[in-house]
């Protein structure tokens, strides 16, 4: 299925480009210019990277509050409270 009608890009290769690490709608447009001319398909991104076709987003997800705790234990004092 088409996702981006303006550059011709589909589901499965925002598939693959999240498997390759762009998780976001911004990388998926760095590497496919999808979402990037009349922006109508940026809902539909959004949507497929989260329903799991991003494996970053899921170890993120599954580690997530490791990662918070580390970030605030590595934060200034400033900044942690």
């Amino acid at each position: 299925m088409f996702v981006c009608s303006c550059f011709g890009v589909t589901d499965q290769q925002i598939k693959e480009h999240a498997a390759a690490g762009a998780c976001t709608p911004r990388q998926i447009a760095s590497v496919s210019k999808a979402g990037t001319d009349c922006g109508s398909c940026v809902r539909t991104i959004q949507g497929l990277l989260g329903r799991g076709a991003c494996p970053r987003r899921t170890l993120i997800e599954s580690g997530g509050t490791a990662l918070a705790e580390t970030a605030l234990v590595d934060a200034p004092l400033s900044e942690a409270a």
